[in-house]
Order: structure tokens, then sequence, then C-alpha cells
């Protein structure tokens, strides 16, 4: 079975990115480029759904809808 989710990825002021799947709580990874943080988060989420499986635990029913949205203030 093929499941999709959506992550997020974040460019870190330090440097590196920082990913995580919104709709799999607590799940994130890094990398130095958004190649290897995609990688990196691509396992972590396959080991996330292995562990709700061994523990046999409900799989996330559907991946959550994302909307950014940018809004102004004053400082």
């Amino acid at each position: 079975m093929v499941r999709r989710f959506k992550v997020v990825i974040e460019k870190e002021h330090e440097g590196g990115y920082s990913v995580h799947a919104p709709a799999l709580p607590g799940c994130t990874s890094q990398g130095e480029t958004e190649e290897e943080a995609l990688s990196n988060i691509t396992e972590a989420i396959q080991l996330y759904i292995w562990s709700l499986k061994d523990d046999d635990l409900p799989l996330p029913e559907s991946d959550v809808d994302i909307i950014l949205k940018e809004v102004e203030v004053s400082i």
C-alpha cells in the first residue's frame, strides 16, 4: 500500500532544513539540503507507520489540509 503525506519544510536560520508531517504528530526530521530533509522525513514517516502497526494502533485516515497564509503586523 502506498500513502501520501504532506510535509512542511522550513529553512533554518543557522543552515539546513527542518521538516515535519502535520498528519503525524511528532514526526519530524531535518537535513542539510532540501533533498536530504525530504529523504529523512520519508524514512521517519515509514518508521512512524511501522510503529503504529507494531502497536496495533490505527493508521491516520487521511492527510491534513495545509493552508499557508501571510499576515501583516505592525512592529
